[in-house]
């Protein structure tokens, strides 16, 4: 019987987690998905505990960057518009 890695959850949230962030992903969700895909496919056959906790740290850096870009980009956008307003009246 085989037995089940601990961290295994963990790693699947981050897949899950990593899917969801990525659909807003500037080159497109699909892109994303592939690279996303082909990065926990290189990885599969790690075993050792500590090396996987390095990778869900890095896979949760990676979500907050996103986030940031997301951010970022929305920023940009609110202050395209309401600059563009101020000019207008001027």
């Amino acid at each position: 019987m085989k037995m089940a890695n601990p961290l295994r959850g963990e790693v699947l949230t981050l897949y899950k987690n990593l899917l969801y962030v990525g659909r807003e992903y500037p080159k497109g969700a699909d892109y994303f998905k592939r690279r996303l895909k082909a990065a926990f496919l290189k990885n599969k056959d790690v075993k050792d505990p500590e090396k996987i906790r390095e990778l869900i740290a890095r896979g949760e850096f990676v979500i907050k960057e996103l986030e940031a870009l997301y951010f970022l980009r929305k920023y940009r956008a609110m202050k395209q518009r309401y600059h563009l307003e101020d000019d207008k009246t001027k």
